[in-house]
């Protein structure tokens, strides 16, 4: 079932999800569900907080080559334990912030522990996009927004476009 994904400013993209103590099968069905509303967005991943769910869980698949077989992955705690020194730079996007693009510095290579939808716990190393886009879906379970990385005068700015586009739609529906 694909969800409604918030649109920032909304105070629940800015808070600290809590952790799953259990893997059950409303959260894989809620896993399902946003690897679906991600995939119809069309985004490379999607947090809990932005359909509006406080838990830790993101969702992710950074296969972008035409004919490649898709990559789902569904993480519940992601956590970093490892960062390497260098450094990546891009122009990062999210679904919470449409058709707003900025340039984010971060490290190129992140080592991630998570517990998958079956209950296993499972630790990768990532780079490039996958890198990139797993520290963004992190960060939105702590509740900052890439938009967070700019200097203040750039997110007001962009905040202030999300503001008009939210009463802009909520005219639409009206």
């Amino acid at each position: 079932m694909k969800r409604p994904i918030l649109i920032h400013p909304d105070p629940r993209l800015k808070k600290t999800a809590p952790p799953i103590a259990d893997i059950t099968d409303d959260l894989r069905a809620l896993a399902d569900d946003m690897l679906e509303t991600m995939y119809a967005a069309p985004g490379i991943g999607l947090a809990a907080p932005q359909i509006g769910i406080d838990t830790r869980l993101i969702v992710m698949d950074c296969v972008k080559e035409e004919g490649a077989a898709p990559r789902p992955l569904a993480m519940f705690n992601p956590e970093v334990i490892a960062e390497s020194d260098a450094r990546n730079v891009y122009e990062e996007g999210c679904l919470s912030i449409p058709d707003i693009y900025a340039e984010v510095e971060r490290p190129a290579e992140v080592t991630v522990r998570w517990i998958d939808p079956s209950g296993a716990a499972r630790e990768e190393t990532f780079d490039g996009l996958w890198a990139t886009c797993v520290q963004h879906e992190i960060d939105h379970l702590d509740g900052t927004l890439f938009i967070d990385y700019l200097k203040p005068l750039k997110r007001q700015l962009i905040t202030r476009k999300m503001v008009k586009l939210k009463k802009d739609r909520a005219r639409e529906k009206a």
